[in-house]
């Protein structure tokens, strides 16, 4: 071999590796954007003539070649701890002692403080030098291997100048513009957008094709490093380390001699934090020394010498273009504020639901006024009130809608509830949601007929009623003549709706739609009375026999099976092949017979649906409210306040794999 080969190939990398370094972390730049594709192509071509001389941390090795088949599950060898969130100055003092009392001293005790990105955990491992795993944070015990997509951000050092083994850990983000930037190329493209840097940063690592992540803005800014090896007496000193060995850390760290000086960071971020070119939801507060860590350790999934400050939710002004009322598939006529878009919390706002016409009159709510949006739980947005400084002289209050916008019809409004409705069966608005209710997800799941298909077919003619979306193979020829359905969509969607028909009895009850029975009351009325015909001849007596069903649900059980037409959809559904009988489980597991479960978060390998599933066929309770008497908080990742809740109750908290060991067990 020509060691001038060798060495041309390792002067390369070296050189890319030093711009790397500058433009992705230190965000300088030394050489312009053709220079540095030429110094690429270099390597690149002298690598595929000597294919023998490539190793894995070559900068042209960030995309591998093969997608990733398998995700593996690693287990992390120190778990990766949730932290206890605080939302006040008192609460922050508080934690302040609860450190002093664990330490037993009366001193000031050292703090270092960080911005708490809105991101997503990683753990990246190193051995000998070189990047050779990455894994999710999961349910903090075990987690999902990303190391292919890990690779592929190029804040991220391939190899480093340290032999000894060691984990380095970190939040993945995207930065606002690049997300706005990809969001627009997706638009124009015709590709869907996505809703804020979170989500899409989360789904962005577990793609399976590297060479797609590689297409995405993803950066980090890593936090912390574990090793026996390393000599590293602080997290100063360790976020210093970091730095030394080429990793990217957040610039806007800090120590802190006592609380104050961490209450000051606190106060100074949560104003200043729309001028970050990332998002941050808090502050990450942890004490400095790791022997007093140590010697704190940790309570259930929280470690005691760490704790996170949460900021309020964002609030944002914009402008009430106009109030819509929506028609909902129960009839229910709910209002709809149509706003001049604005960006809150990463994804811009253009509709917000005032609920009712009680709400707007409680708010006192007017078309072209300013009013103030935040996201409730930093998910929904809500109007919080309005600006009256900005209303217009001429405003009128918004009068109460007389007829349903969809059919026409005059809307009711009944003594005992706030909302109007429109009872007109055949109203197109209530067809829609009824259809788009039945194929949805946790119904009927009869993939590629969403929302806006369903509308589409309605407007067409094809679909009135839930039996004619088992007739639709009927209109092959028309749906072939409709933009976007080809001969393969058009046989997937036929699979799919065959496919539903073997959905349980107790999701085939609560795809009916009928009011006030969710998919809870379903599954209890499918468990009590076993076939639809017991339900249609059942009493009131009889319903409300079965726990948790009060006169609400039995009285519209009774009315929906007294209207004849109901009887009649009933029976052609029947005769399509879909099941209104239960059936019997072969499996005898009740290992959580009278246990109650709350969940919070989001777990690794169940959605909450499929949870709340497995719980129930295995005897538990599913219950969305946490008491003293709850027996356990299922705690995902992100878990939320009732983290905390459940710790002052006293409620066993367990991880995703706990429950799957009781569910096994």
């Amino acid at each position: 071999m020509n060691n001038s080969v060798s060495e041309k190939i390792e002067y390369l990398r070296k050189k890319i590796n030093h711009h790397n370094h500058k433009y992705y972390v230190l965000s300088e730049s030394e050489i312009s954007d053709y220079d540095y594709d030429m110094l690429i192509k270099e390597l690149l071509e002298l690598e595929k003539l000597h294919p023998e001389l490539i190793t894995k941390d070559s900068p042209t090795q960030r995309v591998g070649s093969d997608l990733t088949k398998n995700i593996n599950q690693i287990k992390h060898k120190t778990p990766m701890l949730s932290l206890s969130n605080t939302y006040s100055e008192e609460e922050l003092r508080a934690f302040d002692q609860r450190v002093k009392g664990g330490l037993e001293t009366e001193e000031e005790i050292e703090y270092v403080v960080e911005l708490k990105i809105d991101g997503v955990s990683a753990s990246i491992h190193y051995k000998n030098g070189v990047l050779y795993q990455a894994a999710t944070r999961g349910d903090g015990n075990v987690g999902e291997e990303i190391t292919q997509n890990i690779r592929t951000i190029n804040s991220i050092p391939l190899s480093v100048n340290e032999a000894k083994p060691f984990e380095v850990r970190g939040e993945v983000f995207m930065p606002i513009e690049e997300f706005k930037k990809m969001n627009r190329e997706r638009e124009t493209n015709g590709d869907k957008i996505f809703a804020n840097p979170r989500n899409s940063t989360a789904g962005t690592l577990k793609l399976l094709d590297p060479h797609e992540v590689a297409k995405r803005p993803l950066d980090i800014f890593t936090y912390y490093i574990l090793s026996d090896k390393l000599d590293i007496k602080s997290q100063m000193e360790g976020l210093e380390y970091l730095k030394r060995l080429g990793f990217k850390t957040n610039p806007e760290y800090q120590l802190c001699k006592n609380i104050e000086e961490v209450i000051s960071y606190c106060r100074n971020w949560e104003n200043e934090r729309d001028n970050l070119p990332y998002e941050i939801d808090g502050v990450v507060i942890k004490v400095n020394f790791i022997k007093q860590q140590q010697q704190l350790g940790s309570i259930a999934k929280s470690p005691r010498w760490a704790t996170s400050f949460k900021f309020k939710a964002k609030q944002v002004i914009t402008k009430l273009k106009k109030v819509t009322w929506q028609i909902g598939r129960t009839g229910a006529v709910t209002p709809v504020a149509e706003l001049e878009p604005v960006l809150l919390s990463g994804s811009t706002i253009s509709r917000a639901t005032l609920h009712n016409y009680d709400e707007i009159q409680r708010k006192d709510i007017r078309e072209g006024d300013f009013v103030k949006l935040e996201k409730g739980g930093d998910v929904i947005p809500k109007i919080v009130s309005v600006d009256l400084t900005q209303r217009l002289v001429d405003s009128i209050v918004l009068p109460i809608p007389k007829e349903c916008p969809s059919c026409k019809q005059e809307l009711i409004k009944s003594e005992s509830e706030v909302a109007l409705y429109c009872v007109n069966v055949n109203c197109p608005a209530q067809i829609k949601g009824k259809l788009n209710h039945f194929a949805s997800r946790t119904a009927m799941d009869i993939e590629g007929l969403g929302e806006a298909i369903v509308n589409l077919f309605v407007d067409k003619g094809y679909l009135k009623s839930f039996v004619d979306i088992y007739n639709l193979p009927e209109y092959e020829e028309e749906l072939k003549s409709l933009e976007g359905f080809g001969a393969k969509s058009i046989d997937n969607l036929f699979a799919s709706i065959n496919k539903s028909k073997e959905q349980p009895f107790h999701k085939v009850l609560f795809a009916l739609g009928i009011r006030y029975v969710g998919a809870g009351v379903a599954r209890k009325l499918a468990t009590a009375f076993k076939t639809i015909n017991n339900i249609r001849t059942a009493t009131i007596e009889s319903l409300e026999a079965v726990d948790e069903i009060g006169p609400s649900i039995s009285n519209s059980i009774i009315q929906y099976f007294a209207n004849i037409e109901n009887v009649k959809l009933v029976d052609e559904l029947k005769e399509k092949g879909l099941k209104f009988e239960e059936e019997i489980s072969e499996s005898n597991n009740q290992n959580l017979l009278g246990l109650s479960f709350v969940l919070t978060g989001s777990l690794e390998k169940l959605t909450r649906d499929e949870a709340k599933e497995k719980i129930i066929l295995a005897g538990g309770k599913f219950v969305t409210s946490l008491s003293k008497k709850t027996n356990y908080l299922v705690a995902g990742e992100n878990a939320g306040s009732k983290l905390e809740k459940a710790k002052k109750l006293g409620v066993k908290i367990i991880s995703e794999n706990d429950l799957n060991e009781l569910l096994n067990n």
